[in-house]
């Protein structure tokens, strides 16, 4: 029992053979555990090293510094957000990280951002050219990986290819950049406590440091250990949703670190366009198996999330 492994370069093959084997792999991980470590993918060591760099460099600023881009002065969730800001179990403690998000960056007068403002607008960026430059050739090929993988996710649910990726024009997926501190004490081991994401699937870049563990059907605690070059790709709740929980979004937690060490991760939120009416996918349904879910639009589905999880988000409601 372990978290599968999917090749990314089979998944993209020109050999049907060989790209049709590593779809029914891939289909099994999502349908049996809904995680997997994709390897050999368009990320390269060279970019890998550049953003862990660039995490460090934000992350080392002073905290007057990264407050000012502070993630409370921003309607569409974007920038810096404080140790404790986030509170992902609802019963335990507050999350021992400090984050940065960032998404596609749109004008504040945009059409999108006028009609969905919590989901839509600017960014608010990092000073450091480096940073800010690296972050975003980060999301551009990540983004490209995303979108193979989705096409193969509707190759392997007997759907057309493009079934999930034509919902990606104006997405609102999100890159966040994850600073774990050492825990400040033995009691408080909550990096990033037990939940379930959002979206639809999630590839998670993750430094050698560990602390990830996804909880298997049985109950038992899996450690995702971290595999150099590898993505910890997992299905979100409203792939769950989509699939009529063919595809299980799983549940998983960040175990803080302690004694000193710092641990630095890059979930990349693959999300679709706002109004993607999200109802069950015909091929994950039946007489015998009607569809579970009411039609949501993508956007609304994903914005009562985040306001179940975000505290400083209690005055808006």
């Amino acid at each position: 029992m372990g978290i599968p492994l999917i090749d990314f370069s089979k998944l993209t093959s020109p050999d049907k053979t060989l790209r049709s084997q590593e779809i029914q792999s891939l289909d099994k991980a999502c349908r049996e555990i809904g995680f997997f470590y994709l390897i050999n993918t368009d990320i390269d060591t060279a970019l890998i090293s550049r953003i862990m760099k660039a995490a460090k460099r934000f992350f080392d600023e002073p905290l007057d510094e990264k407050l000012k881009i502070d993630i409370k002065n921003s309607l569409n969730h974007r920038g810096y957000g404080g140790v404790g800001e986030e509170q992902l179990d609802e019963v335990h403690k507050a999350d021992w990280k400090e984050t940065f998000d960032m998404a596609l960056d749109l004008a504040a007068d945009h059409p999108l951002a006028a009609k969905y403002p919590k989901m839509y607008g600017p960014n608010q960026n990092p000073t450091d050219p480096v940073v800010l430059e690296t972050l975003h050739d980060y999301y551009v090929t990540a983004f490209n990986v995303s979108q193979h993988v989705l096409a193969a996710m509707a190759e392997a649910l007997n759907l057309e290819q493009d079934f999930f990726t034509r919902c990606f024009k104006d997405h609102v997926t999100v890159l966040r950049m994850i600073h774990y501190p050492p825990r400040p004490t033995s009691t408080h081991d909550n990096g990033a406590g037990a939940h379930t994401d959002y979206g639809c699937v999630t590839l998670l870049l993750q430094d050698q440091i560990g602390g990830l563990e996804v909880k298997h059907r049985n109950g038992e605690w899996l450690q995702a250990t971290p595999m150099e070059g590898a993505l910890v790709v997992n299905i979100g709740d409203l792939m769950q949703r989509w699939t009529n929980d063919e595809y299980v979004s799983t549940a998983h937690r960040v175990r803080a670190s302690e004694n000193g060490v710092h641990r630095y991760s890059f979930p990349f939120f693959v999300e679709p366009d706002y109004e993607t009416l999200v109802e069950c996918v015909p091929t994950c349904m039946s007489k015998d198996k009607p569809a579970k879910y009411e039609p949501i639009y993508s956007g609304d589905w994903i914005q009562s999330r985040f306001d179940a999880t975000y505290a400083y988000r209690d005055n808006e409601k």
